[in-house]
């Protein structure tokens, strides 16, 4: 009883402090999470590009941590440009992933090479990238785990699962003229 009564005014004090100082509240007993950029960059026949990062054992595709008030979609351009020096462009929404553990959030878009550039020319431009190469999406290798995270993430986007309509339900089918709705079980 006595926390619920502290909780409330602190509720209300905090209502009385302006949006700057409500802001510095939050951020001081919020979490922090690191937000990142990462492109799934497909060419026409199909093929995925993929990085190996020096730090790291598996594949990954490009991407990286978005600079201090950075677009998500301009980090995007930015991370693949700087890791191998391809220009890309964007496909439909990215696909967000939260990760509670590491306190990261990854927004995920879907591109493709820009017409006016060669798909095909493509080197790490970075010294955090060892290795740059296009695989077949059926032959992929050992993948980061972030990198299998964020295609799962595009596929669940591209192919949502439909929620149960009550227009779905079958009783509606064998309705009477009675206007209620039947009651579902």
């Amino acid at each position: 009883m006595v926390l619920a009564r502290l909780h409330v005014l602190l509720l209300r004090l905090y209502r009385l402090l302006p949006t700057k100082g409500r802001r510095l509240v939050v951020r001081t007993i919020a979490p922090s999470f690191t937000v990142g950029s990462m492109c799934v960059i497909e060419r026409d026949d199909g093929d995925v590009l993929l990085v190996r990062h020096v730090y790291r054992n598996r594949w990954g595709v490009p991407g990286g941590l978005l600079k201090r008030g950075e677009d998500a979609a301009d980090a995007a351009h930015r991370e693949v440009f700087e890791e191998v020096g391809l220009s890309i462009d964007l496909i439909g929404e990215p696909a967000v992933v939260v990760d509670a553990t590491p306190q990261r959030v990854d927004i995920v878009f879907r591109a493709r090479p820009s017409a006016q550039v060669d798909g095909d020319d493509i080197a790490p431009g970075s010294p955090e990238i060892l290795e740059a190469r296009w695989f077949p999406a059926a032959a992929l290798p050992a993948l980061q785990h972030e990198t299998a995270t964020a295609f799962v993430a595009l596929a669940r986007a591209a192919h949502p699962p439909q929620p149960p309509s009550v227009l779905d339900a079958p009783r509606l089918a064998q309705r009477t003229d009675s206007p209620e709705l039947p009651k579902l079980a």
